[in-house]
């Protein structure tokens, strides 16, 4: 099994390494191309206004100056010799549930990956700064993503569809299982908005988060990570509200 790892916390990440070690226990066929810095929030971004630089960092191990999407264009393209069996993002270094995943760019690297029809899986470890226990933020991704992935990788999955995997805030011994659920909600519109002045005295804003609000509706990702759960959800690329498309058919008629 040929496997791409890319992630958006960029090729130095702590969670990157963690997401090595667990695709090593099904392949040794590993290949690494990601962001050579941070690139959270960029989503599904594509540079196109100036030049992307490749740089190798070791065998099959690389980075680009861009996006995950970039990453992941570029490991297909440029990187890996035949195109991968499976494409694995991560880990990431916070939660990418509910709404989060139309900003992430460790989600929008595996749907780069969908949409060049390879099996692609997104990982983050829902982060707590209260800590995690001895075995540090990603001890449930490091115990439990094998556990995993190992459906994962053999499961049929239509096309243009990829899975998001989100590990909870606990120890690894309190995680208590992995169900399958569905995209929750997000109320975003409590996000903050920092402001400030810079050395030079010009103002300046920076986006938070902190005082975002979710709903535990029954079923949803929100609902399995608050109740100590690793979360899967299968996501598809098709965004079409079908259930709409009848009464705007019947808007623009005649």
């Amino acid at each position: 099994m040929r496997i791409l790892l890319t992630n958006d916390d960029g090729i130095h990440a702590p969670g990157l390494e963690v997401l090595e070690a667990i695709a090593r226990q099904f392949s040794d066929d590993i290949w690494i191309c990601a962001p050579d810095e941070e690139q959270s929030g960029m989503g599904h971004a594509l540079t196109l206004t100036r030049p992307v630089r490749l740089r190798k960092h070791g065998e099959r191990r690389f980075s680009v100056t861009g996006t995950p999407t970039d990453a992941v264009t570029m490991g297909l393209r440029k990187v890996i010799e035949a195109q991968p069996d499976v494409i694995l993002s991560g880990v990431n270094r916070g939660a990418n549930l509910a709404d989060d995943i139309t900003y992430s760019g460790t989600v929008s690297a595996a749907i780069e990956g969908a949409l060049a029809g390879v099996r692609s899986i997104a990982l983050s470890q829902v982060y707590s700064k209260e800590g995690m226990g001895e075995n540090g933020p990603f001890g449930p991704a490091t115990e439990w993503g094998a556990k995993v992935l190992a459906p994962l990788l053999d499961t049929p999955l239509p096309k243009r569809t990829l899975v998001n995997v989100n590990f909870p805030p606990v120890p690894p011994s309190e995680v208590k299982g992995i169900r399958a659920v569905r995209q929750g909600f997000h109320d975003y519109s409590r996000g903050t908005v920092v402001e400030g002045r810079d050395p030079r005295g010009f103002q300046y804003y920076w986006f938070g988060l902190e005082a975002i609000e979710h709903t535990l509706d029954h079923g949803t990702d929100l609902e399995a990570i608050d109740e100590g759960y690793i979360s899967v959800t299968p996501l598809q690329l098709d965004l079409t509200h079908h259930s709409s498309l009848g009464a705007l058919a019947e808007r623009f008629e005649g």
